[in-house]
């Protein structure tokens, strides 16, 4: 289909003509804003679902435990590694690299608080696939503005660039990747984590997909 085999980030009318731009178009920062603040609020959901965190957050978690380190500096360092695969992957940081770091966990602090914590485990499986589909508008939205992309959607398209896959399955492999050496190095992996890991590939290229079928 082809709305899973999207293979680059669409260019709109409102898209930066290149990643370290730091004179944007007003309409280019709002579609960075927006889609940092949709991608934060899907992530509080899936949080407050409380079926597992997310993919990365495990690789932390398992670095954590392996390491003696607190998750916070876990999630700092992989961050890090992650950002030196960028050079042989020749990716641009932006003001959305930083952005990316800065508004997703506020949007999470402030919006915590107030999200269901469901009882039951249909209503929590409904409200992951929410906080997915959430989190798929948001990166499309995001990475469409091409003001640069947050150190893990860098890698994702960088390694897409590389080897001419499709984003879903590109993403899907590095979820899949990251919740296994979290998992092997002591990390836990909820049911939710898993949902997260196979479903957010097919949620970033859908996103991408309509966004540029509608938005035209």
């Amino acid at each position: 289909m082809k709305i899973f085999s999207v293979k680059k980030i669409p260019t709109m009318s409102w898209s930066s003509s290149y990643p370290l731009n730091f004179n944007p178009r007003l309409s280019t920062v709002t579609a960075l804003c927006f889609g940092l603040i949709i991608f934060g609020v899907g992530e509080a959901t899936l949080i407050a679902a409380g079926l597992g965190v997310s993919p990365w957050t495990v690789l932390a978690q398992g670095f954590s435990v392996t390491s003696g380190l607190s998750i916070g500096w876990s999630t700092f360092i992989i961050s890090l590694v992650v950002l030196t695969f960028w050079l042989p992957l020749k990716q641009i940081p932006g003001i959305g690299t930083i952005l990316n770091a800065l508004i997703i966990p506020i949007v999470i602090e402030l919006l915590l608080p107030w999200l269901p914590r469901p009882d039951s485990g249909l209503l929590k499986i409904i409200q992951v696939v929410f906080g997915i589909i959430l989190v798929g508008i948001g990166s499309g939205c995001y990475l469409i503005s091409n003001l640069g992309p947050g150190p893990r959607d860098g890698l994702m398209t960088g390694l897409q660039l590389l080897t001419g896959r499709p984003i879903a399955l590109v993403r899907t492999l590095l979820e899949i990747s990251a919740v296994a050496i979290g998992w092997l190095l002591g990390g836990t992996v909820g049911i939710g984590t898993l949902m997260f890991a196979l479903g957010i590939g097919s949620a970033v290229s859908l996103s991408l997909y309509s966004i540029k079928l509608f938005f035209k």
